[in-house]
This record gives structure tokens, C-alpha cells and sequence, in this order.
């Protein structure tokens, strides 16, 4: 066994341990740095009543705590499926050099996971998708991002 397909191996124990638990989908991801897993994770959505706390988000925010830090770089990660859109979002902000998974979107939808509407949703226009998008901007809405660029002591990410 390489050294990927232990760590993808522990990535679908920690999906197994899903199913089994109750907690969620059948969903398992690991953080590796340096041989080692720093963050671990597995979907927690029923458990939790959280909608984002997927494999993937839930695992970056293991290894981010455990690295003290909000990006992974150097670390690779393994999960049980190709991330959905939200979490391909959190892990292209987490920054990992790569990214390995076991099964593919479709193998998801056809297992009651199907993300083919939001897949679809991000390519359309504001005013094509199915939930309305409205813009409410009042007249200090901009502020917030002019104390931002003002800011010296900023940590840029």
C-alpha cells in the first residue's frame, strides 16, 4: 500500500464512521502534513444541524486549529468523494498543494448526494438562479472595505 492509499484509507474509514454514527452523509476526509494527519474529519450535517459541516470543512478546521494557522499550505488532502461546490470553495481558500478523492460526483448523485443544481446555479446570471439574489446596499455598505485597505497592521489572505 502507498503511502496516498493509507491516508485515502483513512479518509473512508472516517466515511464509514458516518453511516455508522448517524451523523451525516457518507463522507470522510484527512489533512496530511508532513506524513502526518493533522486534520480529520467526517460529515457531521444531522448531528450538528449544520449545513456546511461537511467532511472537507469540518476537517480543514481541525488542521487549521491544530497548525494554528488558516491556510494549509504544504498539506494534502484526502477525501472519500470529489468535494461538492462549497467545499471545493473552502479548500481553494485553505490553500492545499493537492487534492486526492475516491469517488466522483456522480457516484454521489447516484447515492442521493446530486450537486448538479448548485454546479449549475454558479454559472448563471444573478437574475437566472432559482433563489433570488437582490442587492441592498445602503449608504456605509462600501466602509467596511475602505477600513480594510486603510488598515496597516492588516494580515492579508
Amino acid at each position: 500500500m502507498t503511502r496516498e492509499e493509507k491516508f485515502m484509507a483513512e479518509a473512508i474509514k472516517l466515511s464509514e464512521l458516518a453511516v455508522e454514527k448517524g451523523e451525516g452523509g457518507p463522507f470522510g476526509c484527512v489533512i496530511v502534513k508532513e506524513d502526518k494527519i493533522i486534520g480529520r474529519g467526517y460529515n457531521r450535517v444531522l448531528a450538528t444541524n449544520d449545513p456546511t459541516a461537511h467532511a472537507e470543512v469540518v476537517a480543514i478546521r481541525d488542521a487549521c486549529k491544530n497548525l494554528s494557522s488558516f491556510q494549509l499550505e504544504g498539506c494534502e488532502v484526502y477525501t472519500s468523494c470529489e468535494p461538492c461546490p462549497m467545499c471545493l470553495g473552502a479548500l481553494y481558500w485553505a490553500r492545499p498543494k493537492i487534492i486526492y478523492y475516491a469517488n466522483t460526483r456522480e457516484d454521489a448523485s447516484e447515492n442521493g448526494f446530486d450537486d448538479s443544481l448548485i454546479y449549475d446555479e454558479i454559472s448563471k446570471s444573478i437574475d437566472e438562479r432559482k433563489i433570488p439574489f437582490r442587492i441592498l446596499k445602503l449608504a456605509n455598505a462600501y466602509d467596511a472595505f475602505e477600513n480594510w485597505e486603510n488598515k496597516i497592521d492588516r494580515t492579508n489572505y
